[in-house]
């Protein structure tokens, strides 16, 4: 690939030197230019056309913020990641508005300055790909859809303690293992008080779900991206606030009455193939959300008579609500354990189970508490296998409920095209 060029604008020689340094390790990333002043960057920027801006802050002249605006005039191709010893969150906002893809706080690690480089580049490429032209349908004239809605798996326990964050996880990560680098799969943890996706993948955001509670008016596919977290196995987490008091933000309603959390998934699901939706056990407006709008609804049980009287309820309240039982698939999770119910009797009080989870504890054990999923680092063990075969069964499901639609659609189309025949 080609490789990403990179500008270095900061008033302080040691800094650009270190930053230089830094990212000559990366056999990917080019410098380009280093600049000492806010006119200088502007200026090297025009010459040498970057894809990313490292851009201080505290400059002489304009400072790095006039800078930013100049050079998004100027530049527009250009990513621009502002550089600050000062973390304020007014900081960031205004950043954000001169036209700034992200803000990491001086000096940032070497692992989170080259993520959120390859993060913000990618960014770019994408909005240089939504900015084209759109296809155009030779039929009617009418531009094409890029790609079908994206498929939300919801993973939903009504029993705390079985395991839903471990399953959303690992299913996430075996449907990229299977689906490859041209599917586009996400994690949304939904429960914002208290999630665990970042600890169970091992990650430490800058951004949140949180930073989106005040600018869902301008939710677009570049800003939904840039407060997103890549994993190393490519799939993108969009995570629950670093604390329960930032979550109370996400949890209200917005002028029109529809909870914030519907308009964040929703361009999920506008722009992501996959999403998997970690959930709580508790039915709020966030989880209610995250199950109207699931393709699936993966309802995680273990083999003790709690956890079946708690899905047995659920399933009623499911029914209330209106959702086919075929959007229901039962996982049963540590279904083999010693002193378990039957998997014979579970599945008549309940419903045929899609996959049994066999009972690890080593792998659970060792995953989370590294931040490793199971599917990656244990490969050969049972219990990612049966990882592999739920992503697998899934991907099957997706296909033939998809298939069914068109079908249905098909039919529709030509009633309409009978009944305009006859009148």
């Amino acid at each position: 690939m080609a490789k990403i060029r990179v500008l270095i604008v900061d008033d302080i020689p040691e800094t650009r030197e270190n930053l230089r340094k830094l990212l000559s390790f990366d056999p990917d990333i080019e410098v380009v230019g280093a600049a000492a002043t806010g006119e200088d960057g502007v200026q090297l920027a025009r010459e040498t056309k970057p894809d990313i801006v490292l851009m201080d802050i505290n400059l002489p002249g304009i400072d790095g913020i006039t800078a930013t605006e100049q050079i998004k005039q100027r530049v527009p191709s250009a990513q621009i990641i502002i550089l600050s010893v000062q973390g304020e969150t007014g900081y960031m906002r205004r950043a954000m508005a001169a036209g700034a893809r992200d803000f990491l706080v001086k000096p940032p690690s070497g692992d989170e300055l080259m993520s959120t480089i390859r993060r913000v580049y990618e960014i770019g490429v994408a909005h240089a790909a939504q900015i084209a032209p759109a296809p155009v349908d030779v039929a009617t004239g009418a531009p094409r859809r890029r790609g079908r809605r994206g498929r939300l798996i919801t993973v939903f326990a009504p029993k705390g303690g079985v395991g839903c964050t471990m399953i959303a996880i690992n299913l996430a990560v075996a449907l990229q293992v299977r689906l490859g680098a041209t599917q586009k799969i996400a994690v949304l943890d939904g429960n914002l008080q208290f999630g665990d996706v970042a600890v169970m993948f091992n990650l430490h955001p800058t951004r949140t779900i949180a930073d989106l509670a005040d600018r869902l008016d301008m939710l677009d596919g570049e800003l939904l991206n840039s407060v997103m977290t890549p994993h190393p196995s490519g799939v993108k987490a969009m995570l629950a606030p670093p604390n329960p008091e930032m979550a109370e933000a996400m949890m209200g309603r917005d002028e029109e009455g529809n909870p914030r959390i519907r308009t964040i998934l929703r361009k999920m699901i506008d722009e992501f193939d996959w999403i998997i939706a970690d959930t709580w056990s508790w039915v709020d407006d966030v989880t209610i959300t995250l199950l109207d709008e699931a393709t699936f609804i993966l309802m995680v049980i273990t083999p003790l008579i709690p956890s079946i009287k708690d899905a047995r309820n659920f399933m009623d309240l499911a029914s209330q609500l209106g959702y086919p039982m075929d959007k229901l698939a039962l996982v049963i999770n540590n279904a083999d354990i010693r002193g378990g119910i039957r998997i014979d009797q579970i599945e008549k009080a309940l419903l045929p189970a899609t996959i049994h989870l066999p009972f690890d504890e080593r792998a659970g054990v060792i995953a989370a508490n590294r931040g490793l999923p199971i599917v990656t680092e244990e490969v050969a063990r049972p219990l990612a296998q049966a990882f592999g075969q739920l992503a697998a069964v899934l991907v099957e499901k997706v296909e033939q409920f998809e298939a069914t639609e068109s079908e249905q659609d098909l039919e529709a189309e030509d009633s309409r095209r009978m009944l305009g025949r006859i009148f």
